[in-house]
């Protein structure tokens, strides 16, 4: 036991270590959001496959796979097929608008101002991500050390927040690293092999628990569709997956670092059914599936190498959690709190806020980063609030996602794809889909199936006839568009040049002095 507490001892230092070298590389605002774009293959690999690969990605895919053996799998696969998608066919061209949230996108391809409802929809989801990744805290301390759950979860919460305040994302980014090769040792390599081998190989397991928990649907085939339209859908247009990849050097950085780590993420969705499995044999009769990770750690592993396995567990839940605080912290300071302060002026008679937050990538210097540190701050002191509420490690991952793709995908993936959609189409369906997904979730519980089908049908539904039914964008709103994805913009073309203006009323026809026609314009 003390091996072991001196192992996580060790990792927990390590992590607050360096976060403190992380801030020392943190200079302005795109250095605190993005890590200044400029990662390379390894390193953005390395972090996207950390970021997705979190508590419910590990503890939970760990349970799924005790209670449905290999199509247990089937959660964390979607999730790697979701990045390889992601990689194959849109990362390029998100990477290129060099922007810091998703809402900002919206605005470039629609014109006019839709923070107010994009940003309101990602910071559910992103505030909601956070959260089971925090409460998985109390599963793995409490697998060596007998911590109280509420302990454990501001314990682990409280080191995630002071690391990911104090250098946003280049401590996220460094801490992620280390994360990723201590699980890929931990999980992979150790935990997975010994599992395997104390529950008699796979023809003793084969034995023991029938064919069943070796046949891939055994989970049900609504279920392994309900996880790719939200798992894989929903890594399509997350915040906190567009924000790792606004951080790739250039484009043959974000294609082959994330299909590398989309590969990475099938291998691990393997390994956590196959432990799960293992545990099953072990251990059966467990009350709550996600007991099984912890429960096969302590009893199959020598001191020592258990607290290094459990420290990959920390690791899993550490990098998904501060990833998706950075994210909310950037869709809260980005996209909420202007529009904020912009209605606050316009009640007190101060005018529109045309300026301020929204600088480019150099902008911000040391004022824009205490900024965004307070708000990490706040954010994660919330969300480790909400966490001691809760119990559920799937549940709160599935509620995040239902949000988020109800609410965006349709308006996303149709801004990418179909030049006849409109601003209205797209406010439309935001606003259709999340009020329906929540609704149906309020009325058919949770982890039901049906809100996210109902909620994309609306979605779609809204979008398409809205837009058909108002104005085309504005041509020249598209042809920036069309120009930014392109890489065209130059050195004045930042993060958010010209997004002040688009707090201004949408462009009509022809209109030169819109947003998109000054973005055109410059560079």
């Amino acid at each position: 036991m003390t091996i072991d507490l001196a192992v996580i001892a060790l990792y927990l230092s390590g992590m607050v270590a360096l976060g403190w070298w992380g801030m020392r590389r943190t200079r302005d605002r795109s250095d605190y959001l993005v890590a200044g774009r400029r990662l390379g293959p390894f390193m953005y690999a390395g972090t996207m496959a950390a970021v997705v690969l979190g508590g419910a990605s590990t503890i939970g895919g760990v349970g799924l796979g005790y209670t449905y053996g290999l199509s247990g799998a089937w959660m964390v696969g979607a999730i790697g097929a979701g990045i390889i998608a992601l990689h194959a066919f849109f990362a390029r061209r998100i990477s290129r608008l060099r922007v810091y949230t998703v809402a900002q996108m919206l605005d470039l391809r629609y014109g006019g101002n839709s923070r107010a409802v994009s940003g309101l929809v990602m910071w559910g989801y992103t505030f909601m991500l956070t959260v089971p990744s925090t409460l998985a805290f109390s599963t793995v301390f409490s697998g060596l050390f007998d911590m109280h759950r509420a302990v454990a979860v501001i314990l682990g919460g409280a080191i995630v927040v002071t690391y990911s305040a104090l250098g946003g994302m280049w401590s996220v980014t460094l801490t992620d690293m280390a994360q990723f090769l201590i699980k890929t040792f931990g999980l992979l390599l150790v935990l997975t092999p010994v599992a395997v081998r104390h529950a008699g190989g796979f023809s003793g397991m084969r034995e023991s628990l029938g064919p069943d928990h070796f046949a891939p649907f055994t989970i049900g085939g609504g279920t392994i569709l309900t996880y790719f339209l939200i798992y894989s859908l929903g890594i399509l247009i997350g915040q906190d997956i567009w924000q790792r990849v606004f951080t790739g050097r250039n484009d043959a950085t974000v294609t082959g670092g994330g299909l590398g780590a989309g590969i990475y993420c099938l291998v691990y969705a393997v390994a956590g059914a196959l432990i799960g499995t293992a545990a099953a044999v072990l251990f059966p009769g467990l009350d709550n599936p996600d007991d099984a990770f912890s429960v096969i750690v302590a009893d199959t592993l020598p001191t020592g190498l258990a607290g290094l396995v459990l420290a990959a567990a920390l690791s899993a839940v550490m990098s998904t959690a501060s990833g998706a605080l950075i994210a909310c912290s950037a869709v809260t300071s980005t996209d909420l709190m202007p529009e904020v302060r912009r209605l606050w002026r316009r009640g007190t008679g101060g005018g529109n806020d045309t300026g301020g937050e929204n600088g480019q990538d150099a902008g911000g210097g040391r004022d824009g980063v205490a900024s965004n540190r307070i708000t990490t701050l706040v954010l994660g002191a919330g969300t480790i609030g909400v966490s001691l509420l809760v119990d559920d490690v799937v549940a709160g991952l599935t509620v995040a996602y239902n949000i988020l793709v109800g609410g965006l995908l349709v308006a996303v993936l149709g801004g990418l794809v179909w030049k006849r959609g409109t601003r209205a189409g797209a406010l439309a369906s935001m606003l259709t889909g999340s009020v329906t997904v929540v609704a149906t979730m309020a009325a058919e519980g949770m982890l039901a199936n049906e809100p996210i089908y109902y909620g994309l049908g609306a979605a779609l539904i809204a979008y398409v006839a809205v837009s058909l039914a108002t104005r085309p964008t504005d041509p020249a709103v598209l042809a920036a568009w069309q120009r930014r994805v392109r890489g065209g913009a130059g050195p004045g073309d930042g993060a958010d040049a010209g997004a002040a203006a688009h707090e201004r009323p949408a462009p009509g026809p022809g209109d030169r002095t819109s947003p998109a026609a000054a973005q055109e314009g410059s560079g």
